[in-house]
C-alpha cells in the first residue's frame, strides 16, 4: 500500500492534517492527563495506543512525527502493507482484531502485541507462526466480560475467553513456545450485567488482571478504554488504552 492513497485521510493536504492531528492529540492527551491526576496515578502509567485502522500510512507518519510510537490495526491485509511502509519508523505495532487461525502467520509477521487471544488454537497457531518467523509475540487475553456469571453460556460478538477460562488460557500461553503473556484485554460490554457500565467492566477486569499477576508477576497489561470512555478505564487502572476517532477523526461507514 502506497503511503497516503488508502482510507479517509487520503489526499487531506499534509500540512492541514498534521495540524488537525496534532490538535486532536493535544486534547486526548489532555483527557489522559486528567484522568490520571484523577487516579492519582501518573500519566507515564498509561501508555496510548492509536488505532490506525482504515486511515493511511501517511497519517501514522504524522503521527510519529508527534510523538506517537504505539499503534494499533484490527486488519491483517492492511496492517501488514502499512507496517512494511513504516518500517524506518520506531513503532510498535499492536493487533486488536478478531483473528483467525489461518492468520496467524501473517500477523506474527509484523505484530508486536496481539490483544485478541481468546482460544486454544489460536495459541497453537500464533505459537506456530512465530516460532516460524524467530520471533516472540507478546499475547493479551481477550476477556470477554458478557460471559460472566448468568451469561456465561452466551456469544460475545465481540470475541473473547470468558472469566471463568482466563487461568487455563493464561497457562497456555505462557507454555507456548514463541509467545509471552502480557496482560488482557476487553471491550466495555453491549450485553450482560456490565452492559453501560464501563467503569464496573475495567474494574472486573483489574481483579481479572490482579489474579492473573499472582501466578505471572510479569503480565502486568491491562488494555481497556476508547475515545469514549479512556477515563472510566484510567480511573480502574489500565495500563493501554486504544483510542482511534479521538485522534484521527469519524471513520466514513464502509459500504
Amino acid at each position: 500500500m502506497a503511503e497516503g492513497t488508502h482510507g479517509p485521510g487520503a489526499g487531506a493536504d499534509p500540512g492541514e492534517r498534521a495540524a488537525e492531528l496534532a490538535a486532536n492529540l493535544a486534547r486526548v492527551e489532555e483527557r489522559l492527563g486528567a484522568a490520571c491526576a484523577a487516579a492519582g496515578r501518573a500519566r507515564e502509567e498509561v501508555t496510548l495506543v492509536v488505532v490506525t485502522k482504515t486511515y493511511p500510512a501517511s497519517d501514522v507518519r504524522l503521527l510519529a512525527d508527534l510523538g506517537v510510537r504505539h499503534v494499533a490495526e484490527n486488519r491483517h491485509q492492511e496492517a501488514g502493507p502499512k507496517a512494511e511502509a513504516l518500517a524506518d519508523l520506531p513503532l510498535v505495532w499492536h493487533f486488536v482484531g478478531q483473528l483467525q487461525t489461518n492468520k496467524a502467520r501473517a500477523v506474527a509477521g509484523f505484530c508486536d502485541y496481539v490483544h485478541s487471544v481468546d482460544r486454544l488454537r489460536l495459541v497453537d497457531a500464533l505459537a506456530s507462526a512465530a516460532r516460524s518467523r524467530g520471533r516472540e509475540l507478546r499475547c493479551l487475553l481477550q476477556v470477554a466480560l458478557d460471559k460472566e456469571g448468568a451469561d456465561a453460556e452466551t456469544s460475545s460478538a465481540r470475541g473473547g475467553v470468558a472469566p471463568a477460562d482466563v487461568d487455563a488460557l493464561a497457562a497456555a500461553v505462557t507454555a507456548a513456545p514463541g509467545l509471552s503473556l502480557a496482560g488482557v484485554m476487553t471491550v466495555a460490554p453491549l450485553t450482560g450485567r456490565y452492559a453501560g457500565r464501563p467503569a464496573a467492566a475495567f474494574e472486573r477486569l483489574e481483579e481479572i488482571s490482579s489474579g492473573l499477576r499472582r501466578n505471572d508477576p510479569a503480565a502486568t497489561m491491562v488494555s481497556a478504554g476508547m475515545s469514549s470512555d479512556l477515563e472510566e478505564a484510567v480511573a480502574a487502572g489500565a495500563t493501554h488504552v486504544r483510542v482511534g476517532t479521538a485522534v484521527l477523526g469519524v471513520r466514513p461507514r464502509l459500504g
